[in-house]
């Protein structure tokens, strides 16, 4: 995929970004022609980043999903996150001698752009406030992932399946702000994001619906007693 073509086709996407936030359709044009990214494409099941190797780019998903997993000592594996167009990975890592220590796959068909690290790290005299912004939008996106891998944490080390489902339902009603929301996992996704067996997982909100706690269709909760669920959460 050559640049003109990136540029016509994913500005609006780049644009959305944590890290191109602020900017206006010059000065992304600009960062663009100085940074030279490159765009690739994957297919579904292909590996974008191995376990193991170092990441000095920051990578853009571009179109469709890439998804993070670690691997167990028993030889599986636990999703990590599930990142859609305009999310960004690599950030932390690109920063730091560290390997990765996780392995991104493309969830679906899949581009993703690769910017160079080093590139947003040493100002560029042409760019001047610009690369100011994209500076602070660097650590604000650091800074919103520690945050988010607090709240994971913090969800995996409740001690019963129902309450890591309550305390997980009642935060994506919050960030959606409304009590019907949709998460961007399947019900295996859910199962390797919440760390449980996906039948376990399926009997759970089978009785939840029954206890008229919440109803589901798909991917798509509403929830039906907040308090009934914010109550079991802290049970």
């Amino acid at each position: 995929m050559r640049n003109s073509i990136l540029l016509e086709d994913h500005l609006p996407i780049l644009l959305q970004t944590t890290l191109f936030r602020g900017l206006s359709l010059a000065e992304l044009r600009m960062t663009m022609e100085c940074f030279q990214p490159a765009a690739r494409a994957f297919s579904k099941g292909e590996i974008v980043l191995l376990s193991g190797y170092e990441m000095r780019d920051v990578g853009i998903v571009l179109a469709g999903q890439v998804e993070a997993v670690k691997n167990t000592p028993d030889g599986g594996s636990v999703a990590i996150t599930l990142m859609e167009a305009g999310s960004l990975f690599g950030d932390v890592l690109s920063g730091s001698s560290t390997k990765s220590p996780v392995t991104v796959i493309a969830k679906t068909d899949c581009q993703v752009l690769f910017v160079p690290y080093q590139k947003i790290l040493h100002p560029c005299a042409r760019m001047h406030g610009s690369h100011f912004q994209l500076m602070q939008n660097l650590v604000c996106t650091i800074s919103d992932k520690y945050f988010a891998l607090n709240r994971r944490v913090d969800l995996l080390i409740l001690k019963s399946l129902r309450s890591k489902l309550c305390a997980y339902l009642l935060e994506e009603a919050a960030r959606a702000g409304a009590d019907t929301f949709t998460i961007p996992f399947s019900r295996a996704g859910l199962a390797d994001y919440l760390n449980c067996e996906r039948s376990a997982l399926s009997r759970e909100i089978s009785r939840m619906r029954d206890e008229g706690l919440i109803e589901t269709y798909k991917n798509s909760f509403k929830l039906l007693n907040k308090a009934e669920l914010t109550r079991q959460y802290h049970c």
